[in-house]
């Protein structure tokens, strides 16, 4: 079973962090910075899993995340969006759009992890 990650998210040492901390847990970690093409990305990648920060340069991740709930290919794609904003309305907005999880910054490798390994296992559940 694969277990690829796109994790799209424009700080550098959260980025880099998230890709360590996964790629030592056996992930296939690939990174972008951008939310202009962001969509493009992930629909070439075909990942298992997104992670997806909300405040992103070009386009914001709810925008992005609308998107792929639109798209047929998309759809059903697991999405952990990322952000430093923890505010109930975000969450609502997120929830609204079909995010399948929320996490708010800073977070815990722990809690990150968990995240991950729970959404892979629910999409992988026939």
């Amino acid at each position: 079973m694969s277990r690829n990650v796109l994790l799209i998210e424009d700080e550098p040492n959260i980025s880099e962090a998230i890709r360590f901390l996964l790629t030592r847990d056996g992930w296939q970690v690939d990174t972008h910075a951008d939310g202009t093409d962001a969509v493009e990305v992930i629909r070439s990648a075909s990942p298992d899993l997104v992670i997806l920060d909300v405040m992103l340069p070009g386009r914001s991740g709810m925008e992005i995340l609308r998107d792929l709930r639109s798209g047929e290919t998309t759809r059903d794609l697991p999405v952990l969006m990322l952000t430093a904003r923890g505010q109930s309305r975000d969450r609502d907005m997120a929830e609204k759009a079909g995010v399948s999880r929320f996490m708010t910054k800073p977070f815990s490798n722990q809690e990150v992890l968990t995240a991950v390994r729970d959404l892979h296992a629910q999409a992988s559940r026939p």
